[in-house]
């Protein structure tokens, strides 16, 4: 049985401000076989990172990550290609399946990748597909699948070569609230036996099922940070209700819209926001979580504000603060 354990991690880089960001900084983390371990926090905090440290994908700054008898920030060539295709599988936020593939061809592929037949690698597809109850849907693609079952495809295809180390980055993201509770359910039976299971999330429902919760967030201070750039695509969610955070936006092209999540998973539309409006802005002045979600509604283009920033530009402009142009206070 292997133990993943994490001892003293820092991964720090430069922006293209200039400016250095620690999304970990001397993290310790310990989680036994057959555990579930949570990372919990907002978009930004560190959370794909340390999956992609734990992956072998990134190597860290400092410290070290050891699973079983491997170290594995000491790994590279072949031995860390071996770590990866044998004792990692990764559940992706976007699924990343094949679309023109079915979902048996989609868990196929890492079996005939590693060399097992045909008919060896189509029964143990067909196997992990009935495990995660995809039985009866092995022929559709893809685009026929739900948001769910497109999830636990992704899952299936992650288990093809049985790792004893699972990472899943942010499984509910894409999933509507009766998906949600079909891949909890999955996600906590998978941790079991030799298994560790990792699973980055915003995603407070997952708590009660985790053995482990890492409560993580950024180390730099909001204040040292100057003005930044940001683009989202169409759907891209900037933060989510109950999120923390530090930063207030500005839209400088595109919309964004405001949204109330409820808890039976209803999306109640507060506003749309268009260029030259702001939002984000209670939050971080008054040290509360996000009352609304923010989401791009099409390519979008904003510029984030610490709040001592966003003082010195309402100062400066004449803007008045603690509201949107419409009058009411979005965090």
């Amino acid at each position: 049985m292997a133990d993943l354990l994490v001892d003293d991690l820092v991964v720090e880089y430069t922006t293209a401000a200039d400016y250095k960001v620690r999304p970990i900084d001397g993290l310790d983390l310990e989680v036994k076989a057959g555990s579930l371990a949570l990372l919990l926090g907002p978009s930004g905090c560190g959370k794909t990172t340390l999956l992609s440290c734990l992956g072998g994908i990134l190597h860290p700054t400092s410290g070290s990550i050891r699973f079983g008898d491997t170290d594995v920030t000491t790994l590279s060539g072949t031995a860390l290609t071996e770590f990866r295709r044998h004792t990692v599988g990764i559940v992706f936020q976007g699924f990343n399946l094949v679309p023109s593939l079915t979902a048996l061809e989609n868990v196929v592929v890492p079996l005939r990748a590693v060399g097992s037949s045909r008919k060896q690698a189509k029964e143990r597809a067909t196997e992990l597909l009935e495990m995660v109850d995809l039985g009866n849907r092995i022929s559709h693609k893809p685009g026929d699948l739900s948001g769910g079952q497109q999830q636990r495809v992704a899952v299936a295809r992650a288990l093809a070569l049985d790792p004893p180390l699972l990472l899943a980055d942010e499984p509910t993201a894409h999933l509507d609230f009766i998906q949600v509770e079909e891949i909890l359910r999955l996600i906590r039976r998978l941790a079991s036996g030799d298994r560790v299971v990792v699973v980055s999330t915003h995603d407070s429902r997952m708590i009660p099922l985790a053995d482990k919760v890492v409560e993580m967030a950024p180390i730099l201070k909001a204040e040292d940070r100057p003005p930044e750039c940001v683009t989202l695509s169409a759907g891209e969610v900037l933060f989510r209700q109950g999120d923390r955070g530090e930063l207030i936006y500005i839209v400088d092209r595109g919309h964004m819209e405001i949204l109330r999540e409820h808890a039976d998973g209803r999306e109640e539309l507060l506003r749309v926001l268009s260029a030259g409006d702001w939002f984000g802005e209670m939050g971080p002045m008054l040290g509360l979580p996000r009352t609304a979600t923010a989401r791009a509604r099409d390519d979008t283009a904003l510029t984030a504000y610490t709040t001592r920033v966003f003082r010195e530009k309402v100062d400066s402009d004449a803007i008045a603060p603690w509201a949107t142009p419409e009058g009411e206070a979005v965090s």
